[in-house]
């Protein structure tokens, strides 16, 4: 008989074990389902990504409940004004007209009326720490340049793991920001840690009520499963809590663009001493309609982020800053080796350090202009670094990066 009743016992701890991973895996599918529409097309990219061409009503946005009986506005009513005056750039290379693209598009394009977008797979949603995770930042990622010193405490720093380098203005209200900046393939040291240069558009404090539209590039094996650079967005309207995602990872973000998919490799990139490759961004408030939309290059309106989800940002930003984050996951005050921008430091200039350039505002009366009385934070200088400039060519500008653990940095 208690033979008997250990063999039931073991038939039942075999069954319950095996029981365990398939609702893992049962959530994991439908997390699948939900984040991968069906395609009207399919485009295999080169670096073995699947991009699916998705009609523009099926998009995740649509998943939304106050976006269910939403009218898709196909283009924003106003550009800032003076976003196609700028003079062409000079720099000391031709590379300037180097034309960027993203790798998929070597093996075709989405049509009309549909969106690309980067079929997510099982593998992408196991490495995140829970499928309700996943596709979202840490919250952790905030930084108040204003509050910590330029040196901050090595174990201050290390607490939250996250490090910038960035250039910020705040003290009136914007309507939007854009920049110019090249892009690289930094190195990193753990699957668990980022790369990343991009512009944050912020409103309210860096409590728990902050509001945070983001755009860039960025190198993530965690969230990718690949160490690629790749264009990125972000959105959050409780400082990374429960609201927002990367890219079209949940309900938030309208697409309209057939050619740009979020997430996807960007090519080429740029390398030390040669060819130097760069992307603008700009993000700016349709103020008619209360959207925030986003531009890639200079013809790719990408779409927008409804006013509704936001509080701060619903009106105005409080604060843009631009420049690079990375995360540092080593132990005991010990630093990564993983790179900001190119891995160089700002000083060694351009070709071999990394730049955001022409860096502007947009105002109250919707004009992109030079910002003001700009500031820079680092936490740890000897790490990572920025140094800002201005010139006729570049406007206001600024080198950063470096390369992490260092003999200044151990």
């Amino acid at each position: 008989m208690l033979g008997l009743l250990f063999v039931v016992l073991g038939v039942c701890l075999l069954s319950c074990a095996a029981r365990q991973p398939s609702t893992q895996k049962l959530k994991v599918h439908k997390h699948l389902k939900r984040l991968n529409k069906k395609p009207v097309k399919t485009i295999q990219s080169p670096d073995g990504d699947f991009i699916d061409c998705v009609h523009i009503t099926q998009q995740p946005a649509f998943d939304h409940p106050f976006l269910k009986d939403h009218k898709i506005q196909m283009r924003p009513n106003y550009h800032p004004e003076g976003l196609y005056d700028d003079k062409k750039v000079k720099t000391e290379s031709n590379e300037r007209d180097n034309s960027i693209k993203q790798l998929w598009h070597v093996n075709g394009m989405c049509p009309e009326d549909t969106i690309p977008t980067r079929r997510t797979k099982e593998d992408d949603v196991l490495r995140a720490s829970s499928v309700k995770r996943y596709g979202k930042k840490k919250h952790t990622s905030i930084v108040d340049p204003r509050v910590i010193p330029k040196s901050a405490d090595p174990d201050l720093v290390n607490e939250s793991g996250h490090q910038h380098a960035i250039a910020y203005v705040e003290g009136e209200k914007f309507y939007g920001a854009k920049a110019t900046m090249n892009v690289w393939e930094p190195k990193i040291q753990q699957p668990n840690e980022f790369s990343l240069s991009q512009i944050w558009i912020l409103g309210g404090s860096f409590g728990e009520d902050l509001n945070s539209i983001e755009a860039g590039w960025q190198v993530s094996p965690d969230l990718y499963g690949d160490n690629n650079t790749r264009l990125f967005t972000y959105w959050t309207s409780d400082a990374y809590q429960a609201t927002g995602c990367y890219n079209l990872l949940c309900s938030g973000f309208i697409q309209i663009n057939n050619n740009i998919a979020m997430g996807a490799s960007i090519s080429p990139v740029s390398a030390y001493r040669n060819s130097q490759y760069d992307i603008s961004i700009l993000v700016w408030k349709d103020q008619k309609e209360g959207n925030w939309w986003m531009q890639f290059g200079n013809g790719y309106v990408l779409g927008y982020w409804p006013s509704f989800l936001f509080s701060y940002l619903a009106d105005s930003a409080s604060m843009i800053e631009w420049g690079g984050e990375v995360v540092n996951s080593e132990p005991d005050g010990q630093h990564t080796t993983t790179q900001m921008g190119s891995g160089r430091f700002p000083e060694e200039g351009f070709g071999k350090a990394s730049y955001f350039r022409n860096i502007q505002v947009v105002d109250k009366e919707n004009n992109l202009k030079a910002p003001k009385e700009i500031g820079t934070f680092t936490e740890q200088s000897n790490c990572y670094d920025v140094q800002t400039g201005s010139n006729s060519d570049w406007g206001h500008y600024f080198y950063y990066g470096g390369p992490g653990k260092n003999p200044n940095c151990p």
